[in-house]
């Protein structure tokens, strides 16, 4: 067996510069478009795709969030596809077994983050790029240009994938946690106005699941876009979760700022992250289904 490629959940630019001519390596972009609402229930969003075609990582691809890698059944956008689907959607990219995979983004990177967190969840090793395409323009690294990743990848082999469903929580898991009958700590993501419902939502009602944390994603990085180093990264995580037990179960509107969330615990050493995927959208599509505001 070969000694794995990637260094932990999370790689600089300069580390991955070095490497994108590894065979074993694969980049993705993951970006995705997602306006601010203009009133509650106002969700629209569209691939990230023309903007990768226009400036990307040489030799990455775009992995499209609204797309394939996304189950349209569900009743809710973004949802996990199962992991045979969500299998046969990444090696069209050129995953295959034995691949490892960096994923960036050109917003904020928590579409890198889901996806990281979704590759993860079917055991195909994977990390985020710190920083994304900000971090990699900034460096002064090459840029690639056109829309060159159409079709199948030639001769791409099979990725067998190795499901680990203790990674997602379902609906009836998070009402059962929300009830005190299964343990855990509910943990919100979304930021300060989404938590306390003053600010407008794509969903159908405002707030939080009652008895949550909140642990805003954003606030876990600086103001270039990269991860708070280590020691503030902890104290921000402690201060809010100070209290919370074992296992955390993160949730945020659609299951995206979540997945950013869930890197920084992992990043801190937390093993115990699980994630809500319907999030608000699927839980407030029941009114019976409780919801508050307030901080």
């Amino acid at each position: 067996m070969t000694d794995p490629l990637l260094p932990g959940p999370l790689v600089d630019d300069t580390w991955l510069a070095a490497r994108l001519d590894d065979p074993r390596l694969v980049v993705l972009d993951a970006t995705t478009l997602l306006p601010s609402p203009r009133h509650d229930g106002d969700h629209r969003s569209a691939s990230g795709r023309a903007g990768w075609a226009e400036r990307h990582i040489p030799g990455s691809r775009h992995a499209d969030l609204t797309g394939d890698l996304s189950d349209h059944d569900a009743p809710y956008h973004f949802a996990v596809p199962a992991p045979g689907a969500l299998a046969a959607a990444l090696q069209r990219l050129g995953v295959r077994d034995g691949s490892e995979v960096v994923v960036y983004d050109n917003g904020g990177g928590i579409w890198a983050a889901r996806l990281w967190w979704m590759l993860r969840s079917i055991s195909v090793p994977a990390a985020v790029l710190d920083g994304g395409w900000q971090a990699w323009e900034a460096g002064g690294r090459p840029v690639a240009h056109g829309d060159d990743d159409t079709g199948a990848v030639p001769g791409a082999a099979h990725l067998t994938p190795v499901p680990r469903p203790e990674m997602w929580t379902s609906l009836r898991e998070v009402e059962a946690v929300h009830r005190g009958e299964r343990p855990g700590v509910l943990v919100c993501a979304l930021p300060p106005g989404g938590f306390d419902g003053s600010a407008v939502t794509r969903y159908s009602r405002r707030g939080h699941i009652p008895g949550s944390l909140s642990l805003p994603g954003r606030g876990l990085l600086d103001g270039t876009g990269r991860f708070l180093p280590a020691a503030e990264l902890s104290a921000q995580v402690g201060a809010a979760l100070q209290d919370a037990g074992s296992p955390v179960v993160l949730y945020c509107g659609g299951g995206i700022s979540a997945a950013g969330t869930a890197l920084a615990l992992t990043l801190l050493g937390r093993d115990d992250v699980t994630l809500y995927d319907g999030s608000l959208e699927e839980w407030t599509q029941d009114p019976s289904r409780p919801v508050t505001t307030g901080g």
